[in-house]
């Protein structure tokens, strides 16, 4: 896989470069490797975050795939003139891995989301995936108390991948945090990704995204976010420095 994989570092953040022609392969070697292989998504806000948080940088850092959803990150890496990655769509990429799963008859681990998502969930990704098996599931939002058997029951199923929702506090971190207690699997959050398989959200549309405008569709459902423009701005203001320090270099 090592020559189709390429990692830089932007700002300091790792951000792997694949080709969408060699996606399918990475992820066939993904499946293929022992060991718990997280699959982590950054937009430019993760990126900004993982800056300030030292256990987060270490959770992409220790990923097996590190992939942009933010055409920022794409424009950062050529502004800085480093080897430019390719933008994701978290759902379709996460269709791509469960469609070649499916056609093994791989499994599947569900966890996260309130019981009405997850149940829901479940019978359409049985419906359209009938040669998937869903080895388990479980609701987000658990008390801690539970947690241990929630952890146990993964790694007793060991499926090929597990969905983790909306519902687990920390989402990537918590997954990374426990990496030592989980068998062989892939392991992929999206915070949203129960609630579009229950049809109780719709995801963003391959056209808004292609264009970059995802953050349009964000905001309509959450006015705060125009305050993102701050930390956009403090973006700017690093690749710029960078830049120049690098000049003087």
């Amino acid at each position: 896989m090592d020559n189709l994989l390429q990692r830089i570092e932007l700002l300091g953040v790792p951000v792997d470069i694949v080709k969408p022609e060699d996606m399918e392969k990475v992820l066939f070697s993904l499946h293929d490797q022992a060991g718990i292989k997280q699959v982590i998504f950054i937009s430019v806000w993760d990126l900004l975050k993982a800056r300030r948080n030292a256990n987060y940088m270490n959770c992409l850092k220790n990923a097996a795939l590190v992939l942009p959803t933010s055409k920022s990150i794409i424009k950062g890496a050529k502004f800085l003139k480093l080897p430019i990655p390719e933008r994701y769509n978290p759902f379709s990429t996460i269709i791509s891995l469960m469609t070649y799963l499916e056609t093994r008859y791989k499994s599947i681990y569900l966890l996260g989301g309130h019981k009405g998502s997850l149940m829901d969930s479940e019978k359409n990704i049985r419906s359209t995936y009938p040669g998937l098996q869903i080895v388990g599931r479980y609701v987000g939002y658990f008390p801690k108390s539970v947690e241990r058997d929630v952890v146990s029951a993964i790694y007793k199923a060991n499926p090929a991948l597990v969905l983790v929702s909306e519902g687990i506090k920390k989402g990537e971190k918590w997954i990374y945090d426990r990496r030592n207690q989980f068998g062989s699997s892939i392991f992929i959050y999206h915070k949203d990704i129960l609630n579009i398989f229950s049809l109780r959200k719709k995801r963003v549309s391959k056209e808004t995204f292609q264009r970059g405008n995802e953050i349009w569709h964000e905001i309509f459902h959450n006015p705060m976010k125009l305050f993102l423009i701050f930390p956009f701005m403090w973006y700017k203001t690093l690749l710029i420095c960078n830049r120049l320090f690098k000049k003087k270099k």
